[in-house]
């Protein structure tokens, strides 16, 4: 009987010496686990310092002397920087807000894990004690008089130290896990105050792109007051059109002359035929849109009955859309412009090019290949423009031609 005590407290304390280091492995392992670092938040954090600095400067511009002597197409174009730095303060935001909603999920999970180690370390200790309560003094008293001599006492002795010792580690293993829960706990709960604060910022920072972009439309409608104003942009219009044009002709005899000059060397012709080329069937621009505005061809002015020549469709939708290319291609012009904005143009090496205007922003750059379907600009009102809206313009051989014909 009291060799199968002394095996039973054996047994217990290897029982124990196992669970304690299973759980700070457990402890250890989920303390290397962090998918979203702190140092990413910073990052998007001074990002958002830097936008807020540059916006500082622009409105220091507006404020002064000689931005009320600017034209108001200088102007507007001035707006349409601030307007483009909320969006990407907008799109910022929207980066940290997902960045914490991962945070969240992390801790969350972090919460449930010293949980379920808290619960693992209580049920061990109530284990040991409902045992000591059973026949804890006993077993200490029968080890101590089942001794046969003074050596085999003071062993026995240290025996039972080892046993005490182990109990006291397992309450204050206990005591730990409890402490690791509050602190998962308070840790997950700033977490989610911080990501509440970004969605009220966001809130904020949309309700000032609106003011913004009632200041830009502002500018525009003072423009179309009057006929000889409104002449004076269409001419503008005209000009700024035909010389696009003339860029987006010139650019595309410039790659066609690249090619057959690659087409001389054999390794380069290999690079020619990997050159993205459309399929000649393009799709609508603005997935989440397929109400059409104005119409290619000649429009009448609301208020002066003037005739216009319009060269491409407009598109509405909602600030922000997606913008994606209606075939496979390579991007010849991204910039902006007075009258398109931010604009982007697409050669798809078939003799058609496409053209992308009013963009809030554009997401690729000259000289990129451009997949049939790629996000490649979202939405906006940049340039010569009285609200969020796609103008968009197809070329077929260097001239002009209703987009609607070949969508």
């Amino acid at each position: 009987m009291k060799s199968r005590r002394t095996a039973r407290i054996i047994a217990l304390i290897l029982a124990g010496l196992m669970l304690f280091s299973i759980i700070w492995v457990a402890i250890d392992a989920l303390s290397a686990k962090a998918y979203v670092t702190q140092e990413e938040i910073d990052r998007l954090r001074e990002q958002k310092r830097e936008f807020e600095r540059r916006k500082q400067e622009i409105q220091s511009r507006i404020n002064t002397i000689e931005f009320e002597r600017m034209t108001e197409i200088a102007k507007k174009s001035v707006l349409d920087d601030r307007i483009i730095l909320t969006g990407l303060e907008i799109d910022n935001i929207n980066e940290t807000i997902e960045f914490y909603e991962m945070l969240i999920v992390e801790k969350e999970a972090d919460v449930s894990a010293a949980i379920s180690l808290e619960n693992a370390q209580l049920r061990k200790y109530m284990n040991r004690v409902r045992d000591m309560e059973e026949n804890g003094a006993i077993t200490y008293l029968e080890i101590i008089f089942d001794s046969t001599g003074f050596s085999d006492l003071l062993a026995r002795l240290d025996f039972i130290g080892d046993i005490m010792q182990q109990d006291e580690r397992t309450y204050n293993n206990l005591q730990r896990a409890r402490d690791e829960t509050i602190i998962a706990k308070k840790d997950l709960e700033l977490t989610q105050q911080e990501m509440e604060q970004e969605r009220l910022l966001l809130a904020e920072k949309y309700e000032e792109l609106e003011v913004q972009l009632e200041a830009a439309y502002e500018i525009i409608r003072q423009i179309e007051g009057t006929l000889e104003t409104e002449n004076a942009l269409y001419l503008a219009e005209v000009e700024e059109g035909d010389r696009i044009q003339r860029e987006i002709n010139a650019k595309v005899e410039e790659l066609k002359a690249q090619e057959a000059a690659r087409a001389a060397a054999e390794a380069a012709a290999a690079a020619a035929a990997n050159r993205p080329r459309g399929t000649g069937q393009l799709s609508w621009p603005v997935p989440a849109s397929g109400y059409i505005t104005s119409e290619f061809g000649i429009r009448v002015h609301p208020v002066y009955g003037v005739y216009r020549q319009h060269w491409g469709i407009d598109i509405s939708a909602d600030y922000g859309s997606s913008v994606i290319s209606s075939d496979s291609g390579y991007v010849i012009i991204s910039e902006y412009n007075s009258s398109y904005g931010n604009y982007i143009v697409i050669d798809h090496g078939n003799g058609f090019t496409t053209l992308y205007a009013h963009l809030s922003s554009r997401n690729v750059g000259a000289g990129a290949h451009i997949s049939k379907g790629q996000v490649i600009g979202y939405v906006g009102s940049t340039g010569v423009s009285t609200g969020p809206h796609l103008h968009y313009e197809v070329s077929l051989n260097g001239s002009k031609v209703d987009p609607q014909r070949y969508l």
